[in-house]
């Protein structure tokens, strides 16, 4: 009979020859990144020329972008009194009209080649005024002149042929709305649910931020993101770069140097989030040529480079929101 005490060292010893085998098992691999989302987006979508120059980039980079168009741009001269914004009479605009039917003619022409390529084709209202005073019914009254003059566009002008499926495309295609001046109130997102949208992007955050979804609508910011030497704060936007860089004065001499800052604003903000949490990157954008095209310049660049990555994908507020309401995860491969 052993004694007692050898028992216990027999114990002992028996725990510790046998203590590898219940060593904890290896940890479980970390997930994967979700893919890094950057979404880039138009205001206004008027001139031709960028119309060809945007979707030229997407073709080579394999991005989709959401182009916010305004409706005035569907009317010419002679039409445009077929618009009546909130609160004035008809034929006003804060950025005018199309020059000439052709022109037109030639828009819609580019808004269908970019929605058979799978763009988005947002709102940005019509005549680009404030609306942060406007009520719901003014709103609705805004919405209802852009699905109207959008959906009537050919007729309204007398271009032939209607290109088969446009009335059903301007039906149900635009599902997303960005404020002019990104000036939003509480009667807008009323207003948007009532009207049936799905997304809004006229919110401004101090930075990245996760879209939120309230009452049925996803509400996408603009962030801000540090710039410059001293890295301060700016809008993701061409614009709040041209009023940073030159006071919204031109300085051609100066486009290289400003194109030169914004790249490495953007490639920063990227970089901060490709790395970290991947939280979807928005830049915004509109078709005029600021400061001889230094920000198209930087987009160009910078959309070059990080949209083939085969884990980002630049896509539009349309597919990034569909994929949300359907619940479906983000592909693990593609560029």
């Amino acid at each position: 009979m052993l004694r007692p005490f050898r028992v216990v060292a027999f114990s002992l010893g028996s725990l510790a020859v046998c203590g590898g085998a219940w060593a904890d098992p290896p940890a479980p691999p970390a997930p994967a990144k979700p893919k890094q989302v950057v979404i880039i987006s138009f205001d206004s979508a008027r001139d031709i020329s960028q119309w060809k120059r945007s979707r030229a980039l997407a073709q080579r980079s394999g991005a989709h972008f959401t182009y916010f168009l305004s409706c005035v741009f569907l009317l010419s001269p002679e039409t445009r009194s077929q618009y009546t914004p909130p609160g004035k009479t008809s034929g006003k605009s804060n950025i005018g009209f199309a020059t000439s039917t052709l022109e037109v003619t030639e828009r819609l022409e580019q808004i269908g080649l970019a929605a058979s390529e799978g763009h988005d084709i947002a709102s940005h209202g019509c005549g680009h005024f404030d609306g942060k005073d406007w009520s719901k019914a003014d709103w609705l009254k805004e919405f209802g002149s852009f699905e109207h003059i959008l959906e009537n566009a050919y007729s309204i002008n007398g271009i032939a042929p209607e290109p088969q499926g446009w009335r059903d495309f301007a039906r149900h295609a635009v599902v997303g709305f960005r404020a002019p001046y990104l000036s939003a109130n509480k009667a807008l997102y009323a207003a948007l649910s009532a009207a049936g949208y799905q997304f809004d992007a006229s919110s401004v955050s101090q930075g990245p931020v996760p879209p939120a979804a309230a009452n049925g609508i996803t509400r996408f910011s603009l962030p801000q993101i540090p710039e410059g030497p001293k890295s301060r704060p700016v809008i993701a936007m061409d614009y709040n770069l041209y009023v940073r860089h030159s006071g919204g004065f031109e300085r051609p001499s100066q486009a290289d140097e400003f194109a030169s800052r914004t790249y490495d604003a953007f490639r920063a903000a990227f970089d901060a989030q490709y790395q970290g949490k991947r939280v979807p990157l928005e830049l915004g954008f509109h078709f005029a040529l600021m400061n001889d095209g230094a920000y198209w310049n930087a987009l160009e660049r910078f959309a070059g480079e990080v949209c083939v990555k085969a884990d980002v994908e630049c896509i539009s507020f349309r597919d990034y929101t569909s994929r949300q309401d359907a619940g479906q995860k983000q592909p693990a491969v593609g560029g």
